[in-house]
């Protein structure tokens, strides 16, 4: 299923074969395509029809989109005991932003729990983060691509534990 951007919505995100908001809202990890290309797995949070990825001065991102604001990004799983393998996957532009704590919040919760006192330091949104160089990269799909390609896994095909993949 494709869903472009008309009239300000990307259309028609009803149709996909999943809930894309409820998928997009797990703390998953996505690989971010900019120019040269760069590829790198980030966190995200997908809100106003947007990723929203931390980014800032220890980053070329906000460097990188200044000079072109061309970006692909894929979020997908692949879960080898239930069959089930989804994608997302955006084409758009990006674009820095100044850091919004609530935001930060948000996203940083998804991924380290509730208590912010039990995060790594580095993620902390005590202070004045965007003081420290912290910043928003928005970045806004002109067209997403949903797919469903879950299987039906084949009986009597144990999955390693350890290795992520079928034991033959």
């Amino acid at each position: 299923m494709r869903a472009t951007r008309r009239g300000g919505a990307l259309q028609p995100l009803d149709e996909a074969p999943f809930d894309v908001a409820a998928f997009l809202a797990m703390p998953l990890v996505a690989r971010l395509a900019t120019a040269g290309p760069v590829i790198r797995p980030v966190w995200f949070l997908w809100e106003e029809e947007a990723f929203w990825v931390l980014t800032g001065t220890w980053s070329g991102l906000g460097r990188q989109l200044a000079a072109d604001p061309a970006f692909g990004l894929v979020v997908d799983t692949c879960d080898l005991r239930s069959g089930t393998v989804r994608q997302v996957i955006g084409y758009g532009t990006g674009e820095v932003l100044p850091f919004d704590t609530a935001r930060g919040r948000r996203k940083l919760v998804r991924y380290l729990g509730p208590d912010e006192a039990s995060w790594d330091p580095r993620f902390s949104m005590a202070g004045a983060p965007h003081a420290r160089g912290v910043r928003w990269a928005r970045l806004t799909p002109d067209r997403l691509i949903v797919n469903d390609q879950s299987f039906r896994p084949a009986a009597g095909r144990p999955v390693s534990r350890d290795a992520h993949t079928a034991e033959v």
